[in-house]
């Protein structure tokens, strides 16, 4: 800056009325189990496709650790109607990636969503903020596409 230059920034620090908050285009979240349940399918996409040369490099780009690209990989070892239900329905209070470690260790499907279905049972799920299925597929992917354009920036 030349010498008698100066520069001022103003800002409000209260937090804004309700009224005036952007309003959301949907309704609820997406379960951030549901969103890394998609990662892991578009993770296995780029490894078998060739994008990606294996766990080391999708943790390199991703700035975790391979053993965090381990654990979100494993939910693929899920029966695939579980893969599903992770993917489309409404959230389940308590369901996350951790949650389903015991399960994913699970070798039989049968048994798995034996255990899946107990554990929805007991820890039941919120409201899907009226959204139908289809609309919350188009939000999931959506959501996945701009996570993976945003991966592979990196």
């Amino acid at each position: 800056m030349n010498g008698g230059q100066q520069v001022t920034y103003a800002f409000d620090s209260r937090p804004a009325k309700v009224s005036e908050r952007q309003p959301s285009l949907v309704g609820d979240p997406i379960p951030r189990v549901a969103r890394l349940m998609a990662l892991a399918i578009r993770f296995e996409g780029l490894l078998t496709d060739g994008t990606i040369r294996d766990y080391a490099e999708l943790a390199r780009r991703g700035h975790v650790t391979r053993a965090r690209i381990t654990q979100i990989m494993k939910l693929l070892d899920l029966a695939p109607d579980i893969q599903e239900q992770i993917l489309f329905l409404p959230p389940v209070n308590g369901l996350n990636e951790r949650n389903l470690r015991r399960i994913v260790s699970t070798i039989n499907w049968r048994d798995q969503r034996r255990m899946f279905q107990k554990f929805t049972a007991a820890h039941p799920g919120r409201s899907s903020g009226g959204h139908s299925r289809r609309d919350s597929q188009a939000i999931l992917l959506n959501r996945v596409k701009r996570t993976t354009v945003a991966f592979e920036r990196r």
